[in-house]
């Protein structure tokens, strides 16, 4: 693996500590600009190969046994998912199983058995020899049954949901919430018409509480002795209610949610059922993003929060000297943790970060306070299944946290990526534009934003008003404002704000994105010409009121609340599909109704099996612009979904995006595509732009080079 020297590293870690904690009050540019000049005295980064951008993990699923002295994990050879196991204790490491359709991997309790999690069914293999390994239980649509977790009350059982459906036309669902033993055997905990949402068990075993749907809202409800159901906390208005699996030492209810505030927390809800905040983020600003909780009494041990600054933060004083511990081991990196019980038992820290193509895991002996470096296997290249090497850390760009003032005074996050070494003014600047729209950019690793910057463009992530991770405030803010109007302007805003700091050059900016991220970019190229000078639209809705219609009718359909209907949510989002009114102001307000308005080139990127943007509606909108004499590109997978993991379909992706900016922000050049990603060009780009044009190396080049797409 290449290495390059990190000395500013040090210096990075004390700027970020001061963008991460600095008061809302404090002078955001100058933090700003503290961690650009750490940025720019950085080594340069050579340019790495598109493939490069297009490795897996070979290791996956890798858990930690509850008393801390093994470690279980999936790892993929050829065709084939293996189930492997090591004892911490002698580092001796053994196969299980050959092949496995698994997905996830779980322990129970006594950590006897290793359980099985795939798509169909939950399957316990027993370790060390034991026998009686088998089926636990059956998952998936065809049953209507899911895992909700393992029982923590129980030395080997799992809880799971079972919906069935309605007996005759017009009554109500069942919901039961089982106990399933891994022998198979089922006990009903409950049984309900309305839709089961969580529950909390009493340590005993019994059910404590349980929150269920009712209409609009989620209801809690405290489960008595006899069965009786009483009510105590009502969650409306989206608020998110999450119960956590076990009561408390009091039996109490513990939960992780915003009831009663803004952002997300650890709550309390006392006997009066009262809420009362156990643990929120220190500098008000993140929801919390998980919680490790204890593999034994299921009780909370570490926060997490993960909206600007990676941070992890212990509930209790031991966990708390152990968690500094293991950050200042591993600064400026997201932290996920696995604690082992007992004691000579070691945790598993899962390492990532901006600047980590991989995962890395390390075991922590918390009596020594050492470290060992666990499972450093190579990942596999995606093209053909060869081993491959992750980028190194010291090549790659760190996200930067950004926050500006829109221009009505809300105070906005989000990050910056720049080249090593690079003067930040001299860079094009394009906007990587997440999708959702409830969704958020996140201080991790991103394949699409790094493969941007290796190319020589500083990338701009906003989280605009209605993104997630910041609070429900935040969320509501966009007040269904979503077409031209104000969301966009908040990243016409943070795009601005970047550039009056000198940072990107103003006559070479882009802008890029997937799902509503693409919508984001055609609104920009549409109404913005003067400030996007290309885009590149990725599975993009034109017209994303009809597209909320189309996808609210689809089984696909994705919304903020698990258990809320999608159409509800919208309502209360100021997104009320059944509102004429309002798909009328978003229709008007349209990339599509505004067509004959774009005057900047585009390239559009769909997929044929998509179930959450209309592709009839990519391919009208393309044709439309095509025949108004506009310059647009539009690739077409036939095979692809909204996403897809397919080789050649991300890395024509990459070709063709390097391809268009560099033809209209003045980048590098890309390498010419191989034989085979030109043949799949040659067969799904269905429209080619006045300046996107596919390299043809002549054939002594080719028969030098038939595979290779380096520079």
């Amino acid at each position: 693996m290449l290495a390059f020297p990190d000395a500013p590293g040090v210096l990075y870690a004390l700027v970020f500590a001061l963008l991460a904690a600095a008061p809302a009050s404090a002078d955001d540019a100058a933090r700003l600009h503290a961690a650009v000049a750490v940025e720019r005295a950085r080594v340069p980064a050579p340019r790495f190969q598109r493939s490069d951008f297009l490795v897996r993990p070979a290791i996956e699923a890798v858990t930690l046994s509850p008393d801390g002295r093994q470690v279980a994990w999936l790892r993929e050879h050829g065709r084939h998912r293996e189930v492997w196991l090591q004892s911490i204790m002698d580092g001796r490491a053994h196969r299980l199983l050959t092949d496995t359709a698994a997905r996830q991997l779980h322990w129970t309790r006594d950590g006897r058995w290793l359980l099985l999690e795939s798509p169909r069914q939950l399957f316990a293999l027993a370790t060390a020899g034991r026998a009686g390994s088998g089926l636990v239980t059956a998952l998936g649509d065809r049953v209507r049954r899911e895992l909700q977790t393992v029982d923590a009350t129980q030395p080997a059982a799992i809880i799971a949901l079972e919906r069935s459906p309605a007996a005759r036309q017009g009554a109500p669902a069942h919901w039961r919430l089982l106990r399933v033993d891994m022998r198979g055997r089922r006990t009903v905990l409950h049984a309900d018409t309305h839709r089961i949402a969580g529950f909390a068990l009493h340590p005993d075993g019994r059910l404590a509480f349980l929150s269920r749907v009712e209409g609009e809202a989620v209801v809690i409800h405290r489960i008595d002795a006899p069965g009786h159901m009483h009510q105590v906390l009502r969650c409306g208005s989206m608020h998110r209610c999450d119960l956590l699996p076990v009561t408390g030492d009091r039996g109490e209810l513990l939960l992780h949610g915003d009831p009663g505030g803004n952002l997300s927390r650890l709550l309390r809800l006392d006997a009066r059922h009262a809420v009362h905040t156990l643990h929120a983020d220190p500098h008000g600003d993140a929801d919390l993003a998980d919680l490790v909780l204890d593999p034994i009494s299921r009780r909370p041990l570490i926060a997490s929060y993960r909206s600007i600054e990676a941070a992890s933060y212990g509930l209790t004083d031991d966990t708390s000297r152990r968690v500094a511990v293991i950050a200042r081991q591993f600064p400026q990196r997201q932290l996920r943790i696995q604690v082992g019980v007992g004691a000579d038992a070691h945790w598993l820290v899962n390492e990532r970060g901006s600047s980590l193509q991989g995962e890395r895991w390390h075991l922590h002996d918390p009596r020594t306070g050492r470290f060992r470096r666990l499972l450093d296997e190579p990942p596999l290249r995606q093209l053909d299944g060869r081993p491959a090497q992750w980028l190194p850390a010291s090549a790659l760009a760190r996200k930067i946290p950004v926050v500006w003032r829109a221009s009505d005074g809300m105070r906005l996050h989000g990050f910056l990526l720049l080249p090593p070494g690079a003067d930040p003014a001299r860079v094009p600047l394009v906007v990587n534009v997440h999708g959702g729209p409830w969704s958020h950019a996140q201080p991790e690793y991103g394949r699409f934003a790094q493969f941007i910057v290796n190319r020589g463009y500083a990338v701009f992530e906003p989280n605009f008003r209605g993104s997630t991770g910041h609070g429900r405030d935040y969320i509501f803010a966009a007040q269904g404002d979503y077409g031209n109007g104000r969301v966009q302007r908040d990243i016409v805003d943070g795009v601005r704000h970047l550039l009056a700091q000198g940072i990107g050059d103003a006559q070479r900016v882009g802008i890029a994105g997937a799902s509503f991220g693409g919508y984001s970019t055609l609104l920009g190229l549409t109404f913005s010409p003067e400030l996007f000078k290309v885009g590149v639209a990725m599975v993009p809705p034109p017209e994303f009121g009809w597209n909320l219609r189309w996808t609210a009718r689809n089984a696909e359909a994705l919304t903020l609340s698990r258990h809320v209907p999608l159409t509800t949510v919208l309502r209360m989002l100021s997104l009320d599909i059944a509102d004429e009114a309002t798909m009328a102001r978003l229709h008007a307000q349209s990339p599509l109704a505004n067509a004959a308005r774009l005057q900047r080139p585009l390239l559009l990127i769909a997929g044929g099996e998509d179930r959450r943007v209309a592709i009839s509606g990519v391919i009208e909108y393309a044709a439309r612009l095509k025949l108004l004499g506009k310059d647009v590109s539009l690739l077409i997978d036939p095979q692809a979904g909204h996403s897809s993991d397919e080789p050649l379909y991300l890395e024509a992706s990459l070709y063709l995006l390097e391809s268009a900016l560099q033809a209209h922000l003045g980048g590098a050049a890309p390498a010419p595509p191989r034989n085979d990603l030109r043949r799949y060009l040659d067969r799904n780009l269905r429209m080619a732009g006045q300046d996107l044009h596919m390299h043809r190396p002549s054939a002594g080049e080719a028969k030098r080079n038939p595979r290779s797409d380096s520079p």
